[in-house]
């Protein structure tokens, strides 16, 4: 249910009717391929996190399997990419919540930000009832989707009728154009990520763990398919600020249903932000424990629950990137990001000892080779700026680490 709430969200809600105006039916093709990218993460995410049952996820496993720089990487990016996506999540909460009440003239932050400092209060309360919370709002997601693809279902199937052969790129504009909505329905599906995360606080992490991760891939991917088919009813030109979704369903002359399906969207967009907190904050006390971070982002509570301070410094920058106000900015800019993240994740994978792994190498080295090609799939002015950012992190990670060694050098030890 944790996997689930992260990963219907934003991309369900906003992507399939993008990736849709892009590839149009062959969002198929682009649905069934993104999801076999994340099979090949999420088993090398699996198998790693059932080896290492750590807060922190690829982060951790950049140190342990690769070199300092790479772990630090995959945290670096982790937390620009995720903050990215819980600032879009908020502000896709605020649009929906807004269009709701008729109140479109507020500033998008006059509701993000609250939300985002209530969802972290609920944090602080630990992860067991943040997931009872969770199973709640997954719950009434899967059933506005499911009202959705009951109503519109219909009128895509006997709509106009596209030949199996649109399926599959018959030239290279339409190979470029699957591509872009690969890497858009990818970011998607990456919710499975939390659960690696949270490798420190589940029973029986070596079973629980590959089980959840697999589980809500195969979940997911069925349900992306049949959200996608339904998704060929919606109007040609919707755009995602334009909730696709909802949009489809009035132009079909289901106004009480469109309703019924933005209450889902609000309940959505707010299990996505709950479980980007959780990671975000998750990964933050692991960098504070290696010294990547400041140490006060090491703690956690007397009852050990939650990190307070990691929590409280997510949500501080989640907040202020919700001031900006730029859903598909932020949107576009977590799918670089996020993909250079598993690339390492795969990467890591590849270096487990052969008694570790649980899955064969192969799967690995696809889940590498898609990532590093999808990543680059993105416009332009986002990756170059994304690189850039990644090479301003390395930059001050080897000034930190210097100073670090330079202190415990000047301590005698």
């Amino acid at each position: 249910m944790m996997g689930l709430g992260a990963m219907l969200g934003t991309g369900v809600f906003v992507s399939i009717g993008v990736a849709a105006g892009v590839a149009g039916p062959a969002v198929l093709t682009a649905i069934f391929l993104a999801g076999l990218v994340a099979l090949c993460n999420a088993l090398s995410s699996a198998q790693l996190a059932a080896d290492h049952p750590v807060s922190g996820g690829t982060y951790e496993y950049g140190y342990l399997h690769l070199t300092p720089w790479l772990g630090f990487s995959a945290g670096w990016m982790f937390l620009i990419a995720k903050s990215a996506s819980a600032a879009s999540a908020a502000l896709g909460f605020s649009a929906y919540l807004m269009a709701l009440t008729g109140t479109e003239d507020l500033p998008p932050a006059a509701v993000a930000v609250p939300l985002v400092l209530a969802v972290c209060a609920l944090v602080l309360c630990g992860a067991k009832r943040s997931g009872q919370v969770n199973t709640v709002i997954v719950s009434a997601t899967v059933l506005a989707l499911l009202v959705f693809a009951a109503l519109a279902l219909p009128a895509a199937w006997s709509g106009p009728a596209f030949a199996l052969e649109q399926l599959i790129p018959s030239d290279c504009g339409e190979l470029v154009a699957l591509s872009q909505a690969c890497a858009l329905m990818f970011v998607a599906f990456t919710g499975y990520g939390r659960i690696a995360t949270m490798g420190e606080e589940v029973r029986n992490p070596r079973v629980t763990i590959p089980g959840a991760i697999l589980t809500t891939i195969a979940l997911t991917t069925l349900l992306y398919l049949l959200v996608g088919f339904a998704c060929l009813a919606v109007p040609d030109g919707t755009s995602p600020e334009q909730a696709p979704l909802e949009c489809a369903l009035r132009s079909l002359g289901h106004g009480q249903a469109a309703a019924l399906v933005s209450l889902g969207a609000l309940t959505a967009m707010a299990g996505v932000l709950l479980n980007l907190v959780l990671g975000l904050s998750r990964v933050l006390l692991a960098m504070g424990r290696r010294g990547d971070a400041p140490q006060a982002l090491a703690r956690v509570d007397a009852q050990g629950q939650a990190p307070r301070a990691a929590v409280l410094t997510a949500g501080a920058g989640i907040a202020v990137l919700c001031l900006s106000g730029n859903i598909r900015l932020t949107w576009s800019f977590s799918a670089f990001t996020v993909l250079i993240y598993y690339a390492i994740t795969n990467l890591a994978a590849l270096r487990m000892p052969r008694t570790a792994r649980l899955y064969p190498a192969g799967f690995a080295w696809a889940g590498l080779a898609s990532c590093l090609f999808l990543a680059f799939q993105v416009d332009r002015q986002v990756w170059l700026t994304g690189s850039a950012l990644l090479l301003c992190g390395l930059a001050w990670h080897r000034l930190a680490r210097r100073r670090w060694h330079g202190r415990r050098g000047g301590g005698g030890g």
